[in-house]
Parts: structure tokens; C-alpha cells; sequence
């Protein structure tokens, strides 16, 4: 606990903080998009709830640090001459988790295109309670992949404990604090909504490219190469933008008129 108080041990915890924010930048995502399913009254407890599972679940497995290790290691290899692969527990969530979002994006946008209305599809059916189960589920079974990637980077940066989970707490804080108006923007904005998922199905590639390497797949001799994260965030952040420029043209073209 003393090496929290020198200078390196406060350089790891805000490096480490940071880059907890950044990470959850796709997390953050889908919570908004996911909470905008319910009520605007249930949306705010969707998204503390989720976001407070996320950190439960990331402190936990730092308290398992040698158990999320082992997930690194192939459990079973798969040796077809043309297809060789070692299929490990990480790459099996992250590839799990990659689907999940590809269908969860490409259904909710086949939902607004043809269905025809915004208003229309916000609610599910069932009751309050069933619908805030429903989509806490959703946000728990996601959390379970982001959080193993979050984990892996607390890892690599640093091995004290103490800091580790001081960080994730810290980066949940600032999360909660902001995916309130992250989440009334996209609310307000339909075209956001419509980015936002496009983002989920970059991240579903990603994850499942990520998974595909982690494993360590060759198709006919060529590996999987890693898909560099910060060339997704900048996608993410150009993306992001640009539409905001849009916002503001539109939104200064109709008050002009």
C-alpha cells in the first residue's frame, strides 16, 4: 500500500485511470444505447446499475489475477493442415463477446429501418421490472468482455493491487458522471443512435479479429495480425466529430430559417 504514495505509484494510478476511461469509451456505448430501450425514467438506473456491475465484476477478477492469466493459455488446439488454431478462454469470451455485438447492432438497426420509428421501438414489451432485467442482463453479459480487456491492461501496467483497484473504482466515478448526458445526447439525437451502433459493429469485428489472434489462427499459412485499438479510437473520435459539426450545421440552419 506504501508504493501508492510515491511518484510512480501516482503515475500508474492516473496512466492507468486514464486509459480505464478510454477503454470504457465502448462500454459507455452500448449502455446508452441499450438503456434507451426503457423508459426515460429507467434509463439513469440501467446505466448506474450496469456500470456498478462492471466494477464489482473487474475487482473481483483482480482479486483472481492468476485465474484471468490462465485464460491466456489454450485449453484445446485444433490442427487441420489448411486451419490451426489454440483456443484459450480469453479468446473464446472475446470471440462470444464479438458475435454478441454484431447482433445486437445489426438488430437494432434493422428495427429502426424497418420498423420506421424512433418512438416506436424505445420500449420493449413486458413490464417496468421485466424491461430493466432485460437490459441490465444485457449490460452484465457485455461488461464480462470488456472487463476481461480491462483487466489484461491493469495487468500490464502495473502489479499492485492497491492501485489496480483504486484505478477501476476511480474510472466507474467518471463514467457514471458522464454517461448520463452521453446517453440524453444519443437520446436526443437519432443519428447518433445510428453511429453509436455502427461503432458496436467495428467493435464486434474487432473483438473477433482480437479473439482470432489471441489464438493464435493461421488460414493457409497467413496468421491473424492484432487490430491496433488506437486506430479504433480514432475512427470512433473522427466519426464522432464530424457528426457533431453536423449537428450544429443543421441545428444553425434551423434557426436561421
Amino acid at each position: 500500500m506504501s508504493e501508492l504514495f510515491t511518484a510512480g505509484g501516482i503515475i500508474s494510478l492516473l496512466t492507468l485511470t486514464f486509459l480505464e476511461i478510454v477503454l470504457g469509451i465502448d462500454n459507455i456505448i452500448f449502455i446508452s444505447i441499450a438503456a434507451n430501450k426503457l423508459a426515460k425514467k429507467d434509463q439513469a438506473k440501467a446505466r448506474n446499475i450496469g456500470l456498478l456491475l462492471a466494477m464489482v465484476f473487474r475487482i473481483t477478477l483482480l482479486f483472481g489475477i492468476s485465474f484471468i492469466i490462465s485464460l491466456q493459455e489454450p485449453f484445446t488446439h485444433i490442427n487441420l493442415g489448411w486451419l490451426n488454431a489454440g483456443i484459450s478462454g480469453q479468446s473464446l469470451i472475446l470471440f462470444i463477446g464479438g458475435l454478441f455485438l454484431l447482433y445486437k447492432a445489426t438488430s437494432e438497426i434493422h428495427e429502426k429501418l424497418e420498423v420506421g420509428g424512433e418512438h416506436e421501438v424505445t420500449v420493449p414489451k413486458g413490464s417496468a421490472a421485466d424491461k430493466l432485467t432485460a437490459v441490465v442482463l444485457q449490460i452484465a453479459l457485455i461488461n464480462i468482455v470488456f472487463s476481461i480487456d480491462s483487466i489484461l491492461t491493469a495487468i500490464g501496467l502495473t502489479h499492485n493491487l492497491p492501485i489496480m483497484i483504486i484505478s477501476v473504482i476511480l474510472s466507474i466515478v467518471i463514467m457514471m458522471a458522464f454517461s448520463g448526458p452521453v446517453g440524453d445526447f444519443v437520446n436526443r439525437h437519432p443519428s447518433i443512435q445510428m453511429l453509436g451502433m455502427a461503432f458496436l459493429i467495428m467493435i464486434g469485428f474487432m473483438l473477433i479479429a482480437q479473439s482470432a489472434h489471441d489464438a493464435h489462427v493461421s488460414l493457409f499459412g497467413s496468421g491473424v495480425g492484432e487490430v491496433p485499438k488506437g486506430y479504433l479510437y480514432f475512427a470512433i473520435a473522427f466519426s464522432l466529430l464530424v457528426e457533431v459539426l453536423n449537428i450544429r450545421m443543421r441545428t444553425k440552419q434551423e434557426s436561421s430559417k
